[in-house]
């Protein structure tokens, strides 16, 4: 088997969104020119600009976590924290990125792809604070109200072939064959109001 084949998926995911990019990016600058002319002070072109801020940063983030990720390549601090920013991307939980300077893009793809899984548990919001040490990262989250699908975090350690994961949730099917590639193991926490992953 191929390196191709054994990683069609974020093949796949870097195809997608390198070709979805270019068309944002060029929304994003006609509605700038609209606004510069003074056409953009309506609550239309107010919404469809934070709309495309929204995709832009979606469609960031989805590069890293579903993309094609190459050992030596890497994602300076600046990147990692423009994609994780608080801003109109509808993400509720508050992140405490704390990985201080440029980072192997193989690891921050496992985090973002673990980000989403804290994301799938914590619809209601709460805090996540992310930290490496010896390049082994702590992902610790919580939150007053958790929605915990044993099955599915469950897939970070063990194969469940004939476990159906919705399309919602395919991060979470995701994470382990990204784990072995890069001989590593997860160890998760689950309590009443907090999640541990370690990896």
């Amino acid at each position: 088997m191929t390196k191709q084949d054994r990683d069609l998926t974020a093949l796949i995911g870097s195809r997608i969104c390198h070709d979805l990019i270019s068309p944002l990016g060029a929304i994003g600058n006609g509605v700038e020119l609209l606004q510069l002319s003074g056409m953009g002070d309506s609550p239309e072109m107010a919404l469809i600009a934070e709309s495309v801020t929204n995709a832009n940063l979606r469609i960031r983030f989805f590069r890293v976590a579903f993309g094609a990720a190459n050992e030596g390549q890497s994602l300076s601090e600046k990147e990692i924290r423009a994609v994780l920013a608080p801003g109109v991307d509808g993400r509720k939980i508050k992140i405490d990125w704390q990985p201080a300077g440029d980072l192997p893009r193989t690891e921050v793809k496992l985090a973002f792809l673990a980000l989403q899984c804290f994301e799938s548990a914590m619809p209601w919001g709460g805090q996540l604070t992310v930290t490496r040490t010896d390049e082994r990262w702590q992902m610790s989250a919580q939150g007053e109200r958790l929605n915990i699908n044993p099955d599915l975090w469950g897939l970070l350690s063990e194969a469940k072939p004939d476990l159906e994961v919705p399309p919602a949730h395919v991060h979470f099917a995701l994470i382990r064959p990204e784990l072995q590639r890069q001989d590593r193991t997860a160890m998760v926490q689950i309590a009443d109001q907090s999640i541990s992953l370690t990896f």
